[in-house]
């Protein structure tokens, strides 16, 4: 597998490429079934399998500050889809003048001329191009005096739900994260550095934390979660509470996990967290005691759901 960060590294065309465009924010089950199409259909042609996104997300560029908040940021999404096994991911610069590409060159001049698509496979709901003026439509026009073929993937749902990026965003963010879990393929996970935090949860309460710099947009809502942590390849279960600290008063908001039986060394490591279950909602104590005897709880409830 290959990843491309520029088209200028194509020389050539790709051997028979099958192709998908999109993205693909969130890598979920629908986008998978795109994926999963590209890589039978390459096999059909012996060509090679090739899946195009967009860094940054598109909206970013065209309308600054008013996107949603990414499920997945680039660094994810790239090892995501290359878990998959597609041939090549393009991972291609998306800036303003990118944008202002029309539709019709963006199909002969990319898509026919310098990646040399054989067939392409697009959603139901597939728009691109300057204004979002091309569509299924076009593609298959284009496809006929161009010599090649489109396959358009319908609406993929999993459990009567419709699966999209849309839903799952707002399932996190509504903290239904079992649901979440269900379009996704994957439990729902976020990434930060860890940095010096105030020590309260070890000096204090006697349950060390890790204060995460998130990297990512997306959090599910206030409260205390049992989670998966990956910290240098390794796998470990926690407890994690997302929100104020409002037990120490005027707290800022912070994404704070105590690692069960770890004992290194985490500042300034890049960790991963996997939300299993949501255990509680955030709230007041009146003692740092009362606190202290709850995040024991905590912990005891969240080792007896990892033990099933």
């Amino acid at each position: 597998m290959r990843v491309i960060y520029d088209l200028k590294q194509i020389k050539e065309p790709l051997r028979n490429c099958v192709l998908t465009v999109g993205n693909f924010d969130g890598v979920h089950k629908g986008h998978v079934a795109l994926f999963d199409m590209v890589k039978k259909r390459a096999r059909a042609i012996d060509g090679e399998s090739a899946v195009m996104t967009f860094e940054p997300h598109p909206l970013k560029v065209i309308r600054p500050g008013e996107g949603p908040p990414l499920i997945t940021l680039t660094k994810q999404k790239i090892k995501l889809i290359s878990d998959q096994k597609v041939d090549f991911i393009i991972c291609i610069p998306f800036t303003k003048q990118f944008a202002a590409i029309s539709s019709r060159d963006f199909i002969e001049d990319i898509l026919v001329g310098k990646i040399g698509i054989k067939e392409i496979i697009v959603g139901y709901d597939y728009t691109f191009g300057h204004k979002r003026e091309g569509n299924i439509g076009l593609l298959q026009e284009m496809g006929g005096s161009l010599g090649f073929a489109v396959h358009v993937v319908g609406p993929q749902q999993s459990k009567g739900r419709l699966i999209s990026s849309t839903s799952i965003r707002k399932l996190v963010q509504e903290g239904k994260l079992e649901d979440a879990k269900n379009l996704l393929g994957r439990d729902y996970q976020v990434s930060g550095v860890v940095m010096k935090g105030k020590d309260r949860g070890g000096r204090l309460l006697g349950f060390p934390t890790a204060n995460l710099d998130l990297i990512d947009e997306l959090t599910p809502p206030t409260g205390v979660y049992a989670v998966k942590a990956l910290i240098d390849g390794l796998w470990f279960d926690g407890v994690t509470n997302i929100g104020y600290n409002p037990t120490f008063g005027n707290g800022t908001f912070s994404v704070e996990t105590h690692i069960l039986d770890f004992s290194g060394d985490m500042l300034g490591k890049t960790i991963s967290v996997s939300f299993m279950k949501h255990l509680r909602k955030e709230k007041t104590f009146k003692t740092i005691d009362d606190l202290a005897r709850q995040i024991g709880d905590d912990i005891e409830e969240a080792r007896s759901l990892f033990s099933v």
